[in-house]
């Protein structure tokens, strides 16, 4: 995100520019020191300082950013069509505020906080109603980062509190085109959202809308996508923990972190260019035993275990790039318990290619494909019944997502303006070995993100 101020230091210093500014700009003016030019400057003065943002101290500087991502969502499960107008919640609105000091020469202490905003949630529709009674929390402000470090330049930086973990993003970061904010590792899972699934016409599980809904997800509240974060597989979300960050060495930063109950990870993370080529990669692996997140369900005891990889390469002078990666978790519980027609781990694999360059003066334009398929494991709280010739809870997943679309950037307002075609389709099995076929679900969204 961008910064879009640093706060002034002084009312004095504010003083001295405008007398310096008067002096150079008009010296016969400056020269008439009457009664009415300091009262005159001292108002100014006052107005510019009513209308600044002010920081707690001195010592302290604070930094505020943040981006609005509102869209336009068209749907089409097969059965019905809508257009809803929310919040991205890919990457949802947010607002940051970053604090940081000097402590001695080469280290500093400050602070993240950083605050989520969502009107009507895109991800939160169940497909019978946008503002359905699915506890998505329209019109809501989380607490998204809430986190002290202290740094240094040459030992690395420690950070505490709510934040991202080690494996926080190890696959969406690894994107290096302006599809990242759009159309990421996770965007299949976060698009689908709270979308009921359909068999020929027909909910599964229910109607999405019932008060108490046992109507089956893509990757929502009833979700048959797998993933401890926004139902995508090797990666983990932001946690309360502890986390190091290294120095930087040849490209490389080594993230290690621990938290909850319990949750820690390590991700080595690179970046740098090959001659004409551009590279970003990261990989991860981690570990989860916290009930309240698990792999398959929410339901102690469990033991999740996180693999995930991913890299771009661009092609600088062409624009040309490969966006791809992994990701993997294993529910050991799911495999301790043995259960016939269970499956203890889910995979994930994905590709995006495009091309990324500067077409028309206004800024870079981003032109993209992209495809990601989804091996998932069991589900213990999701019930399949009666569907076909058995019943069962969710035993494995076999799922197809494809996208395409445009992303541009507008230089002189830091805005992109995107529009992109995705497309669901595929089967799931109850662990009777009974398969059913998912009705396709079309999306074409577009909107806007700008930052400040």
């Amino acid at each position: 995100m961008n910064s879009v101020f640093k706060l002034s230091s002084s009312r004095w210093a504010l003083l001295a520019a405008f007398g310096f500014v008067a002096a150079g700009v008009a010296p016969a003016a400056a020269a008439d020191l009457g009664g009415d030019c300091c009262a005159d400057l001292e108002e100014r003065v006052a107005e510019l300082e009513a209308t600044t943002a002010r920081k707690g101290n001195r010592k302290v500087s604070l930094t505020i950013s943040g981006w609005v991502n509102e869209s336009v969502m068209w749907w089409d499960d097969g059965t019905e069509s809508n257009a809803y107008v929310g919040t991205n919640k890919l990457e949802q609105s947010r607002v940051r505020f970053v604090g940081e000091a000097q402590i001695i020469p080469g280290w500093s202490a400050g602070y993240t906080l950083e605050l989520g905003i969502l009107g009507a949630n895109s991800s939160g529709s169940s497909g019978w109603s946008q503002n359905s009674a699915d506890g998505t929390g329209n019109n809501a402000v989380s607490v998204r980062k809430s986190s002290w470090f202290i740094k240094s330049k040459e030992l690395g930086k420690v950070t505490v509190g709510q934040d991202g973990t080690a494996m926080y993003h190890v696959l969406d970061d690894a994107d290096g085109a302006n599809t990242r904010n759009f159309s990421d590792a996770q965007a299949a899972a976060v698009y689908q959202g709270n979308f009921a699934l359909r068999h020929n016409g027909a909910f599964l599980g229910g109607s999405p809308n019932a008060q108490s809904s046992s109507a089956l997800t893509w990757a929502g509240s009833n979700a048959i996508m797998q993933g401890i974060d926004n139902g995508t597989v090797g990666q983990d979300g932001r946690r309360n923990v502890v986390k190091y960050d290294s120095p930087t060495i040849a490209g490389f930063t080594l993230t290690a972190s621990w938290g909850e109950d319990d949750d820690w990870g390590m991700s080595l993370n690179y970046t740098n260019v090959w001659g004409d080529f551009k590279v970003l990669a990261k990989v991860g692996y981690g570990e989860n035993s916290d009930e309240n997140i698990g792999c398959s369900t929410k339901t102690a005891p469990t033991d999740c275990q996180l693999f995930g990889a991913a890299a771009t390469v661009m092609h600088v002078p062409t624009g040309l790039y490969v966006y791809g990666g992994y990701g993997q978790n294993h529910d050991q519980r799911v495999a301790d318990l043995g259960a016939p027609g269970t499956e203890a781990t889910s995979s994930m694999y994905f590709i995006q290619g495009g091309i990324e360059q500067k077409f028309i003066p206004l800024g870079k334009t981003t032109i993209f494909g992209e495809y990601r398929h989804d091996d998932g494991g069991s589900k213990n709280n999701i019930t399949i019944a009666n569907v076909g010739a058995g019943n069962g809870t969710l035993g494995s997943t076999d799922l197809n997502f494809y996208a395409a679309g445009v992303v541009q950037h507008v230089d002189p307002a830091e805005m992109d303006l995107y529009v992109m075609y995705r497309h669901a389709d595929g089967d799931i099995a109850n662990t009777a070995g009974v398969s059913t076929s998912l009705d396709a679900f079309d999306a074409v969204i577009a909107g806007a993100l700008m930052k400040f």
